[in-house]
């Protein structure tokens, strides 16, 4: 029998770059990488055409496909999480409390929909009380999914310019997920890095960015193909874990040492898989994306998630 070959895109780093360099091979079946330069084309390309088998997938988009019937599921990986309370700068003339963007306009580069932006609003809602609606969200680009409405307080940029220059020129009061080189352009939040440690710390704020998704078709056809795909980022990532605890990783990158912070900070594996693990913060992103506007109704964690993969912890 032939080996079954899935068609697959995913980033190459610390947790998966065994899948990538052949150290993990799964006996189920056989990845095969495809190489995405920009690895947002690959979701794109994923939500509207389901172009691979198994794909890496920014999380609110997964959430926005699902609710637009979307031919794929996902399976309980946080493939990447980070902190987001550094996505936001501002304009220091005009802006110097999280509370004084309400009325403001507040870019946003690409889409609502875009994972980063999902969790910055959080943090300006839950942590500094912002109310949200409050302020009028400016597009850079559009969203992956093209069936998605933006609510009132969505609107694509006008013609013309740059979301960074209109930053600069104070024609917005900020933006979400840029870099402006003016010197009164700054993080909205000081010390952002150490104010997000500290919300792990007090609350066990970790955000998830992406997880794993894999086609329905593929799916129905091997319904145990979830845990196996599972099993195999799992064994990889268990040994990228135990090389941070080694002290083995060479030239660490940023990602790796906010891993080893995290690591040091709940004394734990800073990348568990499953879906009990993660429960809090996958509701606290179905939450904020219904509280955002970004879906309608919240759907239950389980149904998101493959059939068989619900118990799978690692």
């Amino acid at each position: 029998m032939a080996t079954l070959k899935l068609k697959t895109v995913t980033r190459t780093q610390g947790n998966n770059a065994a899948l990538k360099d052949g150290r993990v091979r799964p006996v189920e079946f056989e990845f095969d990488f495809v190489d995405v330069p920009v690895l947002i084309d690959g979701f794109r390309r994923m939500v509207r055409a389901l172009e691979f088998d198994v794909s890496e997938m920014a999380l609110t988009t997964f959430l926005c496909a699902r609710q637009h019937g979307k031919g794929f599921t996902a399976l309980p990986i946080p493939l990447v999480r980070a902190f987001h309370h550094g996505a936001l700068v501002v304009d220091t003339r005009r802006i110097e409390h999280p509370r004084q963007l309400e009325g403001q306009r507040v870019g946003v580069n690409r889409g609502y929909t875009v994972t980063t932006g999902l969790w910055a609003r959080s943090v300006l809602q839950h942590q500094y009380g912002v109310d949200l609606s409050r302020i009028t969200w400016v597009l850079s680009g559009d969203e992956h999914v093209a069936e998605w409405r933006a609510p009132v307080n969505v609107v694509p940029m006008e013609a013309g310019g740059s979301l960074a220059e209109r930053v600069a020129a104070g024609e917005l009061a900020g933006a979400i997920g840029i870099e402006v080189a003016a010197p009164h352009v700054q993080p909205l939040i000081a010390k952002a890095s150490e104010v997000a440690f500290e919300a792990l710390r007090s609350s066990g704020h970790y955000p998830i960015n992406h997880v794993v998704v894999v086609k329905d078709e593929v799916l129905q056809a091997h319904p145990e193909i979830g845990s196996a795909v599972f099993r195999a980022f799992a064994d990889a990532k268990r040994l990228y874990v135990q090389q941070l605890r080694d002290g083995a990783v060479g030239k660490p990158t940023a990602v790796d040492e906010m891993h080893r912070r995290v690591m040091q900070i709940t004394g734990a594996d800073p990348l568990p898989y499953g879906l009990e693990p993660n429960r809090r913060m996958l509701q606290a992103a179905v939450t904020a994306a219904v509280d955002q506007g970004i879906i309608t109704q919240a759907p239950t964690l389980e149904s998101l998630f493959a059939p068989g993969t619900h118990t799978l912890v690692a």
